[in-house]
Formats: structure tokens, sequence, C-alpha cells
């Protein structure tokens, strides 16, 4: 991050060296001693001082943009995020109350960041994946060269997600072992840890880092495409309390159907087909509902959405048209290990 920064009494000279050694990532944060935020320069920028008849000596902040565009850290505008990235702007700074640089959004290495808490659910025993899970735990078994795991966490990486907690409990150790802090990755990872099984959601009772206002929950096992922005922004507009990413699944059937009332035939469906949506195993809440998780007790995310319909909170489902596979049996494992050579998440 701080290769992007250059201070107020640079010269120009320093600037284009900086700029020259950042390459294709070749934008500039003018700064001060706090990382205060004051301006940013470009190539362009460089080009036009010049032309206006600066020299190489001269300081770098005369030919600085005094404006340049920013996210603000405490609440991170994820529709103004991707029109910086629309527009074309290639790196974007993220800045404190004080105005102070805390972190850069690189639209080279990431799409946008999203200001989520992150749970993956890594407790599973795999019990269809018997004898391959008997001494390596399911998120841990291997698809192509990476983990199925891996495949879940680089794509939130892909989202600017750089805070995640694993939910675990069968062989646990082995997955703190893989990852540990994060840290490898760039990222913060910590831990749940059950000590008995609590379902398919019921660890989050037991969740103590709560940074932002909505939550995502993930199981660990899934292969997908999905683009995480353009659902959180889905949940958002849609004001809901929570959104369960729903895989549609069409039923065909190769017979006229008749419509009954009362036995009287109404109308006649010729070889009809039916939709319904299947749950996707992931889920978008407000951080504020897990509170309604019971403690220490066994609870599925399914027991957790009806609950919530109950209340008459807001439940939605987001459809999800691209690739998705949950990988639950030998069939499904085999099937990811082919569909990996010709996917690019």
């Amino acid at each position: 991050m701080k290769n992007h920064f250059v201070h107020k009494e640079a010269s120009i000279q320093d600037a284009i060296q900086r700029l020259d050694l950042l390459a294709v990532d070749a934008v500039l944060f003018v700064v001060d001693e706090n990382l205060e935020l004051l301006g940013s320069i470009t190539d362009g920028d460089v080009r036009r001082g010049l032309i206006r008849g600066k020299q190489t000596s001269s300081l770098a902040r005369e030919i600085m943009q005094s404006k340049p565009k920013y996210l603000y850290d405490g609440n991170i505008d994820v529709k103004r995020t991707k029109e910086f990235r629309e527009k074309d702007f290639k790196i974007i700074p993220i800045v404190n109350e004080k105005n102070q640089i805390v972190d850069i959004l690189n639209f080279r290495l990431q799409k946008t960041r999203l200001p989520l808490d992150v749970v993956i659910m890594a407790g599973g025993r795999g019990s269809r994946l018997l004898p391959m899970t008997k001494e390596i735990p399911k998120p841990l078994l291997k698809v192509g060269d990476k983990s199925i795991i891996e495949y879940v966490i680089d794509g939130l990486i892909t989202y600017g997600i750089t805070n995640i907690e694993i939910s675990i409990n069968h062989l646990g150790h082995l997955i703190k072992e893989q990852f540990g802090d994060g840290s490898s990755k760039g990222l913060n990872i910590s831990y749940i840890e059950e000590t008995e099984p609590l379902g398919t959601i019921g660890s989050l009772s037991l969740k103590k880092i709560k940074n932002y206002s909505h939550t995502l929950v993930l199981n660990s096992d899934l292969l997908t495409a999905i683009n995480y922005e353009d659902y959180f922004l889905d949940y958002l507009q849609k004001d809901a309390d929570l959104s369960a990413v729903g895989i549609p699944y069409t039923v065909d059937i190769p017979y006229g159907i008749f419509e009954l009332k009362n036995n009287k035939i109404v109308k006649v469906n010729e070889k009809p087909n039916y939709t319904y949506y299947a749950n996707g195993g992931i889920y978008l809440f407000k951080s504020e509902l897990i509170e309604q998780i019971p403690k220490g007790k066994t609870y599925l995310a399914t027991d957790f959405i009806e609950e919530l319909v109950k209340k008459n909170k807001k439940a939605i489902t987001y459809s999800l048209l691209d690739y998705w596979l949950d990988i639950g049996n030998p069939s499904d494992f085999q099937r990811a290990k082919t569909d990996i050579k010709n996917l690019k998440f």
C-alpha cells in the first residue's frame, strides 16, 4: 500500500520514479506525515505539469489532483465503488474519519470491497464422502490444485473480503493448520469452535466478531461463480432482512396436467414445467438477527429462515443463474474435479 504514497514535500522527479516502479498500477496519493490524503498523481498529471512549465525539481503536490476520489472505511458505499470500477478507475484509496489512508482498493486485484462479516461453515463430518473424510475434513479435499474451501476463500477475496470467521468441528484443527490467521492470503481469519455439532447455522450463537451491519454465511463445500456484489446490492435494494441464494430447479412434466377444483377440471396444462428454488447454502442477513439464534443448541439455517418468516421479517430469494455445485456425495466430488478444468472463478 505504501508504494502508492508520496510525501507532500517530494519532488516531481520522486513521483516519476515511483510511478515507473508501480508500472500498471501507476497511481500515487500525496500524503502528509500522518498519511492524510491531500491529492493524487498519475502519469497524465506529470505530463500536463511538464507541459505547463513545471520542472522535475518542483514539488509533486503542484501537479496533483486536489480532489481525488476515495471511499470511506466506516461506511463503504458498494454502489459508488461499482461506479468507480465501471468508469475505469484503477485504484481508489480508503480513508478513515480523519481522512487518513488506511487501505487501497486495486480493481486489478479485487472487484469491490464488501462491508460484510463473513462466516464459512466448515464443521460437518462429510459422512457421505467416507472413507475420504475419515482423516481429512471435507473442506480440505482437493479439487484440481486447491482444496474446496480455498476456492470459497479466494472467491471472497476477489470481492474485497478481508475478515473471515470459519466455524469448525470435525478435524477442525487441520483447517486451522492449513490457514492459520490468514496472513498468508492477506486475510484476518479467526475460528468459531464447536464442542458439539450445532447444525448448519447454530454455531453463529458463538460468534464474537461483529464489525458490520450485515453478515454473509456460506457452506464450505460449495463451488460457485456467484457475484457477491450483485447479491449484496440486490439484498440492499429490496430492503430485506435476509436473502437466501436459491438455485432454480425446473421439472418438466411429459403429460397434460389437469387443474381441479372440487374434482372438476377447470383447466388442462399440456406438458407444463415448474420451477422450484433449491437452498443454495448461502445466506445474507442483518447482523442483529444473530441474537435470535439459540445458544448451545442444534439449529438449522432452515429453522432460522422459518423463524424470521413467522416474525414477519422480510426473507427473500436471490436466484443464482451462475455456476453452483454442492459437493455432498462422491458423484458431486467427481463432477467437481471434471468441471474445475473449464471454470474460471
